[in-house]
Formats: structure tokens, C-alpha cells, sequence
């Protein structure tokens, strides 16, 4: 099995389709030259200009995640989630990255899953991480496991602390971090529709 980075996946279909980068930043409304620096460099970014390329590419933002597909229930067991598809994601622009992308680590629990909706991911949220508001369509689901989390949602602040989750509508700017000076550890569960 050949595993593939999100950037060799969105080449791929866009070849397969005769799409151009131009024509992609267009669909999309992420910049050639994000795109590009996706592509030929390997840049994961943070989800959302993920989400816009595969709805710009008219594919769930799985398979651009998928390292093969498999039908019938994915069963992910403890200590394997670090093994499936891990990425991290990209760093905004004029912020220090040399420790290394900016302080989230995504880790998804259901990669092979054939034809999911859902991506579900553990996510380790460093206290430094820096990320700014997102929207996308869809909805998420975050369970805090450890630690304390802020979520801004809109204009709204609020903070959750382990056994706490929220639900919302990603179509709001909002953003995740520390909300002290320790990690926190949540499962996510993003819904896009395609």
C-alpha cells in the first residue's frame, strides 16, 4: 500500500479531472499559490482551506485524508490512532514554526472508512499552539479528554474542562486552543457535506 500526502492526493484528482491550480483557487477560494505550496511542497494547512479544495474538487474532505479504503466497519484499537493518518497542521503567515507547525496534531480514528461523512480525529492542542478563526460548512462535535479547552464561537468565549463537549455549526468563525498553559487532548468529529 502506497500512502500519499493530502498535497499528492489533490494533484492526483486534479490531473484525473484536468483541473488547473487556477481553476481549483477559483472553485475553491484558496490561493494558487496555497495550493501550490500544498501540492509541491507538502504544506498541510489547518482544516477549513482543506475542506474548501475538496469541495472545490467535489470530494469528501476524506479522500484527501484516506490512506486506502475499506468496507465494512473501521475498528481503530487503542495506540493506533497515532499510526493512521496523523498530520499537522499548517502555520499562519509572519508565525515562528521552528518547533513545528504550530502546536496541533490531528490524528484520525476512521481513515479507511469507504464513503465516511464523518472524519473523527484526536487532537492534541499544545498550549502555544496560535490559530486563527475558521468557517466551513458542516458541523463539528469536540469531547474534551484532557485538560482545558477555550472555544471562540462567533463572539462568544467559553471554556470546557475534560468530560465536557460541544456541538456547533462550522459555518460560525470559530477556533480551539490551550486555555492555560497545559495541552489539551479532545476527539473531534467534523461533519462537510460534499
Amino acid at each position: 500500500m502506497t500512502t500519499h500526502t493530502p498535497g499528492e492526493r489533490i494533484a492526483e484528482i486534479r490531473r484525473t479531472y484536468s483541473i488547473s491550480r487556477e481553476t481549483l483557487a477559483e472553485r475553491s477560494g484558496v490561493s494558487t499559490a496555497l495550493i501550490s505550496k500544498i501540492e509541491d511542497d507538502g504544506h498541510i494547512p489547518d482544516l477549513a482551506p482543506l475542506i474548501k479544495i475538496a469541495r472545490g474538487l467535489g470530494v469528501r474532505l476524506g479522500t484527501l485524508l484516506d490512506d486506502h479504503e475499506q468496507l465494512g466497519p473501521v475498528i481503530c484499537r487503542a495506540g493506533e490512532a497515532a499510526s493512521s493518518s496523523r498530520f499537522k497542521t499548517g502555520v499562519p503567515e509572519g508565525v515562528d514554526d521552528s518547533r513545528g507547525h504550530h502546536g496541533m496534531s490531528f490524528n484520525a480514528l476512521a481513515a479507511d472508512k469507504n464513503g465516511r461523512h464523518m472524519e473523527p480525529f484526536i487532537v492534541t492542542i499544545q498550549s502555544d499552539a496560535q490559530q486563527e478563526k475558521s468557517a466551513h460548512e458542516g458541523e463539528e462535535f469536540i469531547y474534551v479528554l484532557d485538560g482545558n479547552l477555550a472555544l471562540e464561537y462567533g463572539m462568544e468565549k467559553q471554556t470546557l474542562k475534560a468530560g465536557d463537549s460541544v456541538y456547533y455549526d462550522s459555518i460560525v468563525p470559530h477556533r480551539v486552543y490551550s486555555a492555560n498553559s497545559d495541552p489539551v487532548r479532545i476527539l473531534a468529529v467534523i461533519y462537510t457535506p460534499v
